[in-house]
């Protein structure tokens, strides 16, 4: 199946068993427990309308009803921005309720070309990454329902990326991370600034790859040495070799620091690259 002449697919349901392999793979990458018991799970692209809707309702129900982000209203309880027009929106379904719950959207270059940018690069300047546009994606808006925070989701979602980037020609990611602002019930930047100053130190991208943010949190004006771990996404991306690419922007609509962060399918570590492409 193509859409948008990108070739899309969809997975076979997963059981039971296969989903908490799936989950237990996960403590390598972010390192926190997951449930064992993850239920039957179906990926898939979306390929009507009401599949997108399906999805911007999740979105909606996480990032303004869970995490307080203040959210255009085209249309009520619904997470709608000018570039998911453009996306493949790929969808993790509950197989007994077919509920979707967990979601990704994903920018090729053709279609960054035509809505004339990715979502990055409204958040920074990403001059020096134009060498990789050609073969580059952008990820984003990824959640995933609070009830189903298991390992399972998560990896069917990774696994179908990979799928989608190799059948694709595809060989880099780009996104924002975000690192929530609200930390111990206060509004705080520190915590950002405290990521920042420890990945900066181990994952820091070359400088060829630098970006700009073009709304800088003020890192001169905040604690960046507090003993904090990077969201679990982020500690996942890492593992999977990511890279950051500077200093995290400041969104006040989603009350989130985001951290660039690049990722190609060539660095991924061997057991990694086993596990998503079976090679």
């Amino acid at each position: 199946m193509e859409v948008n002449g990108i070739k899309v697919g969809e997975m076979e349901h997963q059981s039971g068993s296969a989903a908490s392999a799936a989950a237990s793979a996960l403590v390598n990458l972010s390192g926190n427990a997951v449930d064992s018991n993850a239920g039957k799970i179906s990926v898939s692209w979306a390929c009507h309308q009401d599949e997108v809707r399906a999805a911007q309702r999740l979105r909606y129900q996480v990032f303004a009803l869970e995490m307080g982000a203040t959210l255009p209203t085209t249309l009520a309880l619904h997470d709608i921005d000018l570039f998911d027009n453009y996306c493949e929106h790929l969808l993790v379904r509950d197989v007994p309720s077919n509920e979707v719950i967990g979601t990704y959207r994903v920018l090729t270059p053709a279609q960054a070309q035509r809505v004339g940018s990715t979502y990055s690069d409204t958040e920074f300047d990403l001059t020096r990454l134009r060498s990789l546009r050609e073969r580059m994606v952008e990820l984003g808006r990824s959640c995933v329902h609070p009830d189903h925070r298991h390992g399972g989701v998560v990896m069917a979602l990774w696994s179908a990326l990979a799928a989608f980037m190799v059948r694709n020609q595809l060989d880099t990611m780009i996104g924002c991370a975000s690192i929530p602002m609200l930390h111990n019930g206060v509004v705080s930047g520190d915590v950002a600034a405290s990521i920042w100053n420890k990945v900066r130190q181990t994952h820091l991208a070359h400088i060829d790859h630098h970006v700009r943010p073009r709304r800088p949190l003020p890192l001169d004006k905040l604690v960046s040495t507090l003993d904090v771990e990077p969201p679990a996404l982020i500690k996942g991306y890492l593992r999977l070799g990511a890279k950051v690419l500077g200093p995290p922007a400041w969104d006040p609509d989603f009350n989130s620091a985001d951290l660039p962060m690049l990722m190609r399918i060539e660095d991924l570590p061997p057991r990694y690259r086993k596990h998503f492409l079976g090679a």
